[in-house]
């Protein structure tokens, strides 16, 4: 692969969260990269490459005019409606340049399903404000030329700094319960994979929507379990139970058109082992 490629300039909203941090740190080294943060951090403030963004206050023109991006990528977070608004913009601005969105979606936009896991091409419709937003700005972006919009669906990302991990670990040193969903049936990645299927994505100069979970689906309270497993504890444990529903529950996200090389896919074994490095 070549050192550093001049081609594309890359923005990525949120770059200071949990996955967009990941995908900062992938691309930094191969593309002009730039990224926002929300709250004002000595690492950031002195960094040419990022941009203090708040998606309720500031105007994303500001950032996109400062970073002439070729590509942008959305892993923003924070109130539904500024996003909304932030997204509108952002579409303007990709129907007068040069310029094409990686969105990062959720699996939620099928939560109101729940007989079977969900293919690219299958109708969103979620009974969750989360998932009800998702679809919202989906479908935006849907309404753009199809070469300049990639919709990535992610299901529960974990890795060694994700919040998800960080939340059980509290729970443990606590001694405070862990909710855990016996009925519901997930896949599950990683952030480490997910970068690296993006930076395939742009190298490839992919567009549609993907889903990017493990390849096999596990059940929700087994799979805590297994996480709990790998992280060394002095006490016992404490799981509540939740039922939202009597029968098995689908909250996953297979591939079925838009399938990424071998070498990319996960299975939810790697991504346990991914845990403990």
């Amino acid at each position: 692969m070549k050192a550093f490629d001049s081609k594309h300039r890359i923005l990525i909203l949120g770059a200071s969260g949990f996955i967009g941090n990941a995908i900062y740190k992938e691309l930094c080294a191969y593309f002009k990269t730039f990224g926002t943060y929300r709250i004002p951090k000595k690492d950031y403030d002195n960094n040419q490459h990022f941009f203090q963004y708040n998606v309720e206050e500031d105007d994303i023109y500001d950032i996109l005019k400062a970073t002439n991006p070729s590509i942008v990528i959305s892993c923003l977070r924070g109130d539904f409606r500024a996003q909304t608004i932030a997204h509108q913009h952002i579409s303007e601005y990709l129907l007068e340049h040069d310029c094409k969105i990686i969105f990062l979606s959720s699996a939620n936009v099928f939560d109101a399903y729940s007989k079977y896991p969900s293919y690219e091409f299958d109708k969103t419709l979620s009974g969750s404000i989360y998932g009800h937003f998702k679809i919202k700005i989906e479908n935006m972006l849907l309404r753009l030329p199809k070469k300049k919009v990639a919709i990535v669906r992610l299901p529960m990302v974990l890795g060694s700094q994700s919040p998800r991990l960080k939340e059980i670990k509290q729970h443990l040193q606590d001694k405070t319960a862990i909710e855990i969903f016996p009925n519901i049936i997930m896949n599950v990645t990683t952030d480490s994979k997910v970068t690296q299927q993006i930076h395939y994505m742009i190298n490839r100069n992919k567009y549609g929507i993907f889903h990017l979970g493990s390849i096999d689906l596990v059940h929700h309270d087994e799979y805590i379990k297994d996480i709990i497993k790998q992280i060394p504890y002095k006490n016992g444990v404490t799981y509540k139970h939740v039922y939202t529903t009597n029968e098995d529950r689908y909250l996953a996200v297979l591939p079925k058109f838009n399938k990424l090389p071998k070498h990319l896919e996960i299975t939810s074994a790697e991504v346990l082992k991914d845990l403990t490095k």
